[in-house]
């Protein structure tokens, strides 16, 4: 858990480093050099760092009654009345199941040596088991092939979000045989395109899954209550540890097998006393409920008895596996407090005053990330670290030649790889940055309404045009350096 001292001392300097200044100021001297072709001095990034950017099946990929593709949670969720905003739905979303390679063109083009997508499950086993759909597999063997050809490395995610309908009419993530359905899945996967995609990432970010799809019903499926947001948390991990045991065993040599987690620090509202005990709760759901079965094969110790309720004597050991990586999805803090309403006592609250926000409303708190890479270095053995998500929302503002001129969105990836720069300076295993997102994409409750990509979608044509963050983000990866300003 986060040291009370360092919350209460850091909380006095949030509203400077979230002004961008923070990681700047931290950096060696060493570190700020002007980059080749950089007009401006820069921070320089390690020559093997690898920089890429990540998407997800439901939110781009379209299609979703073609080539035998069944029926996710998402499709279910998004077709019930009042649950997404402005009633949109994913059956479309970015056409990327048709237009993949005009999408890989865009990555490449901006020199991307990664891309982590997600595999939809139900395009693959549309009865969540059993018979695999080759049609549907075909799609991902040709984006594999695209992305190979550009060179780029392919890093499928096996799960994000979009749970096959069909197996959520037999529980879903609320019960323990789910553990053998997904291991299953991740076989008939990695057999098809494991002799080129090298890089696995088993779950995107199991807890808020947990949290907001079984947990407050906020996301798909739309299940409310504590038991199944803990059953759900916990059978994620059975799930992963299960799945990561058999590829290990069935696997090539040159497999790299990972995780994503999202870790966002949490803290006490105000630093008041009386709101650090609703930190703590809130830090143990969301990041230790995850981290520390997987990586220290323990529940973290304010939800040990709930957990140890629902486990049975051996998952621990199941779920702590080895990883070659893990992947941190970052945002902002959480700055939590008591509410008795909350479903596990606790709420949300305001970030310290003077911080900056995005178009929906989350701190920008750069210095954060750092906070969660040292932690990672400290306390969880330094593994090696990809920051697979790390983007921002804002109301695009069209210039006079027709592109999204999207500073603010510019200045916060900035400002978080400066952050990034300081933590690889101090010693943590950071090895490579993918940003959210290429495409304005379906942004699940929100949906079409919010904006994270790099690249503008209109929505009646298609037609993909590129943003100011997206020559920024290139100039980025050419220069393997991040300027100043």
């Amino acid at each position: 858990m986060l040291r009370r001292t360092f919350l209460k001392t850091a909380l006095k300097a949030t509203a400077v480093t979230a002004a961008g200044t923070g990681a700047l100021a931290a950096l060696s001297r060493e570190t700020v050099l002007a980059a080749p072709g950089a007009a401006t001095p820069s921070v320089s990034f390690p020559a093997d760092f690898l920089w890429g950017v990540s998407t997800s099946s439901y939110q781009i990929e379209g299609a979703v009654a073609e080539d035998g593709r069944g029926p996710s949670v998402w499709d279910t969720y998004s077709h019930s009345f009042g649950r997404i905003a402005n009633g949109d739905t994913g059956d479309v979303a970015c056409d990327h199941y048709h237009r993949y390679a005009e999408d890989v063109e865009l990555m490449a083009q901006a020199g991307m040596k990664a891309y982590r997508f997600s595999i939809a499950w139900p395009r693959v086993m549309p009865q969540g088991t059993g018979a695999v759909n080759a049609k549907g597999l075909d799609f991902y063997d040709r984006l594999t092939d695209a992305l190979l050809a550009k060179g780029i490395q392919p890093w499928p995610c096996l799960f994000h979000w979009d749970l096959p309908q069909a197996l959520q009419d037999r529980g879903g993530w609320t019960s323990r045989d789910i553990a053998g359905w997904f291991t299953d899945y991740a076989l008939a996967v990695t057999a098809k395109l494991g002799d080129r995609a090298k890089n696995w990432v088993m779950l995107n970010e199991p807890s808020v899954v947990a949290i907001f799809g079984h947990g407050t019903g906020g996301h798909a499926p739309g299940l409310i209550g504590r038991q199944n947001c803990l059953k759900a948390i916990h059978h994620q991990n059975l799930a992963q540890g299960s799945a990561l045991a058999a590829l290990r065993k069935a696997g090539g040599k040159d497999w790299q097998l990972g995780t994503v987690l999202s870790l966002q620090p949490s803290w006490p509202v105000g630093g008041l006393d009386s709101n650090y005990p609703a930190s703590l709760m809130w830090d143990a759901l969301w990041n230790r409920s995850c981290l520390d079965p997987l990586f220290k094969g323990r529940f973290p110790e304010q939800l040990e008895t709930e957990f140890s309720r629902i486990a049975k004597p051996d998952d621990l050991a199941v779920i702590k596996q080895p990883v070659d990586f893990l992947g941190v999805n970052y945002y902002s803090r959480m700055h939590q407090q008591p509410d008795p309403q909350g479903l596990f006592g606790t709420g949300y609250g305001s970030a310290p005053e003077g911080t900056r926000k995005t178009g929906m409303e989350w701190p920008v708190e750069p210095d954060g990330l750092s906070e969660i890479l040292a932690e990672l270095q400290e306390k969880y053995g330094n593994p090696p670290v990809y920051v697979t998500e790390n983007g921002a929302d804002y109301p695009d503002t069209v210039g006079p030649g027709g592109r999204v001129e999207d500073r603010d969105r510019i200045a916060y990836l900035r400002d978080h790889l400066l952050a990034a720069a300081k933590s690889i300076d101090e010693g943590c295993n950071l090895k490579g940055y993918m940003a959210w997102t290429l495409l304005d994409n379906f942004e699940w409750s929100e949906g079409y309404r919010r904006h994270f990509g790099l690249v503008q979608v209109d929505r009646k044509t298609m037609a993909r045009k590129p943003k100011a963050s997206y020559d920024w983000y290139a100039s980025v990866i050419r220069n393997n350096a991040v300027p100043l300003a």
